[in-house]
C-alpha cells in the first residue's frame, strides 16, 4: 500500500471516528424521550431568553429517502424543543406547528394506510404522537392530500388539514409564529 493510500485510509477511519463519537455525545428529552438529539456546545454568544415565548412553524416538504426512514425535518422539530427545554425555556414558552405538504404529506398516514402504499409501518407515527402530546400542531395541505388520494380516515389521529399548506403557513405567521422552511 502506498504512503497516500495509507494516510487516505487512515482520514477516513479517523474522520469515522470522529463522527460515531460526536453522535455518541447527543442527549435526548426532556420533552421528547426517543427523538430529537441535542449536542452540547461549549460557548453559546448569541443570548436564549428563557422567559420568551418561542412561536415557531416548520414548513416541512420533504420526505425522507426511503418510506421505511423517519423524516429528519420532523425529527428537527423534537430537537428544537429538547435543545429549547435544555437550555431552560419551559415548554409553556414554545407553541410550534409544522405544515406537511408535498411528498411530506405521506409522514401522516395511518399504519394501514402507509403500509398498504409503501409496504411497511409509518416510522413517524410515534415520532408525531410524542410531538403532539408536546402541544405541537400538526397541519396536512389538503390540496397534497387531495393529489395523492390520501383520504381522512387514512390519516394519523390529531392530524388536522388546511385548505393548502400556503393558507395554513400565512395564517400561523400572521398569528406571530416565525417560518422555519428546508
Amino acid at each position: 500500500m502506498s504512503h497516500s493510500s495509507a494516510t487516505v485510509m487512515l482520514t477516513a477511519v479517523l474522520l469515522f471516528a470522529a463522527s460515531t463519537l460526536a453522535a455518541d455525545e447527543a442527549e435526548y428529552g426532556p420533552l421528547i424521550a426517543e427523538y430529537g438529539p441535542v449536542y452540547s456546545t461549549d460557548t453559546v454568544d448569541f443570548p436564549t431568553p428563557t422567559d420568551h415565548q418561542y412561536k415557531a412553524v416548520f414548513d416541512i416538504s420533504k420526505a425522507a429517502d426511503s418510506p421505511g426512514d423517519v423524516n429528519q425535518r420532523i425529527n428537527t422539530v423534537a430537537r428544537y424543543l429538547n435543545m429549547h427545554a435544555q437550555s431552560g425555556v419551559p415548554a409553556e414558552n414554545m407553541s410550534l406547528a409544522m405544515v406537511l405538504h408535498g411528498p411530506a404529506a405521506r409522514d401522516v398516514l395511518s399504519n394501514q394506510a402507509f403500509n398498504k402504499r409503501f409496504g411497511t409501518d409509518n416510522p413517524n407515527l410515534e415520532l408525531i404522537s410524542e410531538l403532539q402530546d408536546a402541544g405541537v400542531q400538526v397541519v396536512l395541505c389538503s390540496q397534497s392530500a387531495a393529489y395523492n388520494g390520501f383520504q381522512n380516515d387514512e390519516l394519523a389521529n390529531g392530524v388536522k388539514k388546511s385548505l393548502s399548506a400556503m393558507t395554513a403557513l400565512t395564517l400561523l405567521q400572521s398569528q406571530g409564529y416565525a417560518l422555519i422552511a428546508f
